[in-house]
């Protein structure tokens, strides 16, 4: 009897943490959408409104992956799978830094860039670190 019960217990917990088949569909859709999400914000980046830069990508850029994670946080409760959206981000940003084969740059060595780095990345992170440390957080 004991051992049916910790056989269903690890049906229950690998049911949890696999996302299924379509789950997995949408892991792939939510990680290519940071791909083109990332495409559109190094295009508009360099906004100008008259003569002053409005990189309103940038800040964009920490919403859109916020809800990047959000969804893939809907369909799997693993960690892995929560960073995927931003790891594909993160690889993204490094290639479109990187010079091209003709020494073409998307992405300028100024304040714009740092700022879009910074953005895209730390709102999530923030995000996942209180979603994950729910528990911890309120027991103080």
């Amino acid at each position: 009897m004991r051992a049916t019960i910790d056989d269903q217990a690890t049906v229950i917990a690998k049911a949890q943490t696999s996302p299924g088949p379509l789950g997995t569909v949408i892991l792939v859709v939510l990680v290519l959408d940071a791909f083109i999400t990332l495409a559109l914000e190094v295009m508009y980046l360099p906004t100008y409104v008259g003569s002053i830069s409005v990189p309103l990508a940038g800040v964009l850029a920490g919403v859109v992956n916020v809800l990047l994670v959000m969804g893939v946080r809907s369909v799997s409760q693993r960690v892995a799978a929560m960073f995927l959206p931003l790891a594909a981000w993160t690889f993204g940003f490094l290639v479109c830094a990187t010079t091209g084969p003709g020494g073409d740059i998307m992405l300028a060595s100024d304040w714009r860039t740092l700022l879009l780095l910074f953005c895209g990345l730390v709102p999530p992170l923030v995000y996942l670190y209180l979603r994950l440390n729910t528990a911890v957080l309120s027991r103080t």
